[in-house]
């Protein structure tokens, strides 16, 4: 392994992400072995989280943001599905290799939906994506890119997304803070903004 090289050093976003979706493509082909967490267990928890979280929000619009992030995730929560996760799959944590072109590092394993594994794709090089002034686009064609290769329906892994973005947002609560994540915030919005094509149509 190469420690110095990782996805993020790739400065054509599409070879990137097309590539981070391959390895995870490999990942998610096998149902995950016995005693893994699972996500349906951990979308319980979050949905039970959600009544005394939304409390501690400082404004209505991001009470309102968690109260449909929440009734995404109950709406996809009853097939939390069995695939081996990897969790934490962002530029960084693919690193160049001898074996292979590139290797997966750091994995924290999970059982369920690969559209629970998106948001980590989805943020790398977060800044970055700022500073290009086109958040929305950016957003929407990682997505595409990691749901096509992945063979996801666009609908269902938007639900997992939002459910992802959840569970980060209730960590952040927890920790204290009183307002979501803007970069969170800009991920739901890019995705709900077009979830009425997500199926077909000129979205794909």
């Amino acid at each position: 392994l190469d420690g110095t090289r990782t996805l993020a050093s790739i400065k054509d976003d599409d070879v990137a992400m097309s590539t981070l979706a391959e390895l995870q493509a490999r990942l998610v082909a096998v149902p995950a072995p016995q005693g893994l967490r699972s996500l349906g267990d951990i979308a319980s928890e979050m949905l039970d989280q959600v009544p005394q979280a939304v409390m501690r929000l400082i404004t209505p619009a991001d009470r309102q943001l968690l109260r449909s992030w929440a009734s995404a995730v109950a709406e996809v929560a009853g097939e939390p599905g069995d695939r081996m996760l990897h969790w934490d799959l962002h530029y960084d944590n693919v690193l160049a290799a001898q074996r292979e072109p590139w290797i997966a590092i750091d994995p924290e394993p999970l059982a369920g939906d690969p559209g629970f594994d998106l948001w980590p794709a989805l943020d790398s090089k977060w800044d970055d994506v700022v500073a290009k002034g086109d958040t929305r686009r950016i957003v929407r064609r990682r997505f595409d890119l990691l749901t096509d290769v992945l063979g996801l329906d666009r609908a269902r892994a938007t639900g997992w997304t939002l459910g992802r973005l959840l569970q980060n947002s209730l960590w952040d609560i927890d920790d204290g803070e009183t307002r979501l994540a803007p970069s969170s915030v800009a991920i739901a919005d890019s995705l709900l903004n077009r979830l009425p094509r997500a199926n077909g149509g000129p979205g794909r």
